[in-house]
């Protein structure tokens, strides 16, 4: 096990308060839920959440103290740590990555299929978001921005509605692969579920996408376009997986790769749309095995 990692499983107290002191920012609570993994990984869900839920009740007491919301720190919880916990639990149950990671995606689907069935109207629900965001259009001079929020309303609800459930799943995804990257053994090698360079969401999840597009197109219902873009926007950390693939096993120099993590926060939209295509064709056509295959003969 990695130090770090070593640390926050050696007492109770030292993941109490990892866990209090990454939830306070939103800038760590992306590493509050990579420790909640790491602690079901090496102790199993029932101590973990324990501890999750001692660290939650002094986050809830310390913002009575000083008279910050509570129900603030229940949203942080219920977003971050309860996902990680499911996940984790999940993954020691099944010990497969690829089923933990085919589940985690039809949770998605599930959760915006249930956003369309719960909100009547998603214009009127992201209204409040959509204004905000083009008044801020506007004062930056991002004028063909402002004009596409104004001209197409509806569109731009559907697509907030895929983005935030995808953000969400993202998140989620993340927590899972980097706290068992943490709970390695030793830094270099796969752990006991694998590298995330192997990650591969199978044919089933390509399948539901498949088909939900071609409904999509012949019924033109809006439930059906989101659901189907949300399966293909899934993809995007298998494409990313291929891309480590490339560098680790294959010849790709691993300039290339830190370019584009450099380049993702700038050109995120095209290159996660890049990256969930190389992910989807490599679902049917299986890109790494048919290398793998082709060497070893």
């Amino acid at each position: 096990m990695q130090p770090l990692a070593a640390w926050l499983v050696a007492r109770p107290q030292n993941a109490i308060l990892a866990l209090a002191a990454t939830l306070l920012l939103p800038l760590l609570q992306i590493v509050s839920g990579i420790i909640m993994v790491l602690l079901v990984l090496h102790q199993g869900p029932r101590l973990a959440a324990i501890e999750a839920a001692i660290a939650g009740a002094l986050l809830a007491v310390v913002s009575l103290v000083v008279g910050a919301p509570v129900m603030q720190v229940v949203i942080d919880v219920l977003s971050t740590w309860l996902p990680a916990l499911v996940l984790a639990t999940v993954l020691v149950a099944t010990r497969s990555m690829m089923l933990t990671m085919q589940l985690s995606a039809l949770i998605a689907a599930v959760a915006i299929l249930g956003f369309h069935v719960v909100v009547d109207d998603l214009t009127a629900f992201w209204e409040p978001v959509m204004t905000f965001t083009l008044e801020w259009a506007r004062v930056n001079g991002l004028i063909e921005q402002a004009q596409v929020i104004e001209s197409s309303p509806g569109q731009m609800a559907h697509a907030l509605t895929v983005a935030f459930v995808l953000w969400g799943w993202t998140k989620a995804a993340l927590f899972l692969l980097f706290g068992n990257r943490l709970a390695t053994v030793e830094p270099h090698k796969a752990g006991p579920y694998g590298r995330f360079c192997d990650l591969d969401f199978g044919r089933v999840i390509a399948l539901l996408m498949a088909i939900a597009s071609l409904l999509a197109f012949a019924t033109g219902a809006a439930w059906l376009q989101s659901l189907a873009v949300l399966l293909l926007g899934v993809f995007w950390l298998q494409g990313l997986a291929v891309v480590h693939w490339l560098q680790v096993d294959g010849e790709l120099p691993l300039f290339v790769v830190i370019a584009l993590y450099v380049l993702l926060p700038f050109l995120h939209v095209f290159l996660i749309t890049a990256l969930a295509v190389v992910g989807y064709t490599d679902a049917w056509f299986r890109y790494r095995r048919r290398a793998v295959t082709k060497n070893e003969e």
